[in-house]
């Protein structure tokens, strides 16, 4: 969501606070700002505009400073307004702070009222205020802001990443993060702060993951970085494997464009370590792998959003292919009921960014009712996520920076196909000629994806008609219909089209009400074991005079007619099929939002990772 980065050097550092924030454009904001000091003083600029607007403003100002702060703001407390942008300040006698914060700190009223009894004013709605003026009243008192931050965050609750300035202190930039992240990197002459590690790219790729409670004290020299009890502690340099070109646009248009067609590439680079193996490994998910999956009786995943519809689809995998059972819960309402554990259970968290806010904590409300045994799907190796579980495994995926997400969500469903056949392996579910069709299988599918991609001209017709519709019905059987949950999903975040989806055979209890001619219905429609029972479902919707828009494999024997329009695909993938059939409603997503003129990477009032609760 909100992205930091700070920078305390020896030279000019505009270029580098404004550049590093253009790229973390991606993960969603309102308004962006940057605080800098100059002559012994705090300055700022914000804005409600892109970073671009901000760029224009600091070249306009003359804007220079070896030390800063920059921000894209994700609004939470207060609405997306010039007042309420970061850099937040606190000045008084003589002394000024100013703050960037992600997160949420849900303990603010209370130090705001006593902020007030100290009389600090305050001139946004935002609980990062308090938290800037929480610290001015400690350095007021004589602390180093180091200090006086350390000494601060003791009290804030929730969840935040801050990153501090001071004209006391004009060479100095401080850190500290819980529940959200915040990294080091390590450069010549000057240091930074930053939410991730883009940012940084094109500064440096020698990075310190913060750990929970971490404060970091940042200087053109060196860094300090203290836990949370004040000890001094030595965190590990990681040379970051992130490449600037992986987060340019090269020759395409949006970066959802561009990650739509990079999931071949994506598939096959989270399949490399299967690339010659007659039989997978259980260590691809790490080397207690083994004897945690035959521990395992039961399986049970937390998930938000596109991650959670690839847990909904590994269910039918799991159950059928392992013979496990499989429970598949969103993450953010898992821990606020009253559930039943399974200390045997396999937890599976997934999440492309490995910092979203509500699978953390339902990771962690998982363990503390005994849930020993947990394993991370995820695409950032150095994520809170991925560090807080015992088993993980990388889907490789490289940068997604659309904020629909694509290429994350074929590569999860990948790797939960490995999981599968790993458990069904250790079960004695699966024979060894069963396996290696299915690891063939699985060698193809990057070229089967390349193929798929080819219907792109076929989708632009449908596109153009679903530009000018305000509702669609999205429909699947099985193990498809999470997958019409997710290209519902995909149309409604960046066309801004009302889409749901159903199961098909669900349309007589409800939504058939809504079928007309004035509503889309999209259909997906391989051959398997359901498509006959689908082919009456859709001549429901026929009857009523709907207008079908049916992906079908190449021999599925539906054909086109009077309200009836198919693209076909590639014969029929069996397990594999979902992956296969997310490809073109991706385009459709993709091409209906660019006829209507909507930000395709960029929708309104969404982020890309979502660090808050």
């Amino acid at each position: 969501m909100c992205g930091i980065v700070g920078a305390a050097s020896t030279r000019d550092v505009v270029d580098v606070l404004i550049e590093g924030i253009r790229k973390l454009e991606y993960r969603g904001y309102d308004s962006t700002g940057i605080a800098y000091v100059e002559d012994g003083h705090l300055a700022r600029l914000r804005s409600t505009g892109r970073v671009a607007h901000l760029d224009e403003l600091a070249r306009q100002q003359g804007v220079h400073t070896r030390t800063g702060l920059s921000h894209t703001r994700w609004a939470t407390h207060g609405a997306p307004t010039e007042a309420n942008a970061h850099p937040h300040f606190s000045a008084r006698d003589g002394l000024e702070i100013g703050i960037v914060h992600n997160g949420i700190v849900e303990n603010h009223e209370p130090i705001r009222a006593r902020m007030k009894a100290l009389g600090y004013h305050f001139s946004s709605e935002t609980d990062t205020e308090v938290m800037v003026h929480h610290v001015h009243s400690l350095v007021a008192q004589g602390m180093p802001l180091f200090e006086a931050v350390r000494r601060a965050s003791w009290e804030w609750e929730g969840a935040y990443a801050v990153g501090f300035v001071s004209s006391g202190e004009p060479d100095v930039v401080i850190g500290a993060r819980k529940g959200s992240p915040l990294l080091v990197g390590l450069g010549e002459g000057e240091n930074y702060i930053a939410s991730d590690a883009s940012a940084l790219v094109a500064q440096t790729r020698d990075v310190i993951y913060l750990e929970e409670g971490d404060v970091v004290e940042v200087r053109p020299g060196g860094v300090c970085v203290r836990d949370g009890e004040g000890r001094g502690v030595q965190r590990a340099v990681t040379r970051s494997q992130l490449s600037a070109d992986a987060v340019e646009l090269g020759t395409y248009s949006h970066y959802m464009q561009k990650e739509i067609f990079e999931q071949p590439s994506a598939v096959a680079a989270t399949l490399e370590m299967v690339a010659g193996a007659q039989s997978i490994s259980p260590q691809v998910f790490g080397v207690d792998a083994e004897r945690v999956l035959r521990e395992a009786d039961a399986v049970l995943i937390l998930a938000c959003g596109t991650s959670f519809h690839a847990g909904m689809v590994a269910r039918y995998w799991l159950e059928a292919i392992a013979g496990i059972p499989c429970v598949v819960e969103i993450a953010s309402e898992y821990r606020y009921r009253k559930s039943v554990p399974n200390p045997r259970a396999l937890v599976v968290t997934v999440s492309q960014s490995g910092e979203t806010a509500d699978t953390i904590a339902a990771l962690k409300h998982a363990q503390s009712l005994g849930h020993e045994h947990c394993l991370a799907i995820c695409n950032a190796p150095e994520s809170s996520l991925v560090r807080a579980s015992e088993l993980r495994f990388l889907t490789r995926a490289g940068p997604e920076i659309g904020v629909a997400s694509t290429k994350a969500f074929t590569t999860q469903l990948t790797a939960f196909v490995l999981l599968a056949v790993v458990l069904a392996r250790l079960r004695r579910r699966l024979s060894r000629e069963s396996e290696q069709q299915l690891i063939r299988s699985l060698r193809h599918l990057p070229l089967a994806l390349s193929r798929v991609l080819q219907v792109e001209r076929a989708i632009l017709p449908w596109a153009e008609k679903f530009a000018g519709r305000h509702h669609a019905l999205f429909l699947g059987r099985g193990i498809h219909y999470p997958i019409a949950m997710e290209g519902a999903l995909k149309l409604k975040e960046i066309s801004y089209i009302h889409a749901e989806a159903y199961p098909a055979g669900e349309l007589k209890h409800g939504p058939l009400a809504l079928v007309d001619r004035s509503m889309p219905v999209v259909a997906i429609a391989p051959n398997d074991a359901l498509l006959e029972k689908l082919k009456s479902n859709l001549q429901e919707v026929r009857a009523r005079g709907g207008e079908l828009h049916v992906l079908a494999d190449q021999d599925s024997r539906i054909e086109p007619g009077d309200g009836l329009h198919v693209i076909r695909l590639t014969d029929h993938a069996g397990l594999l099929s979902p992956i296969l059939h997310t490809i073109p409603l991706q385009l459709l997503a993709y091409h209906a939002a660019l006829r209507r003129g909507t930000d395709v990477d960029k929708p309104r009032n969404l982020a890309k990772s979502v660090t808050v609760e």
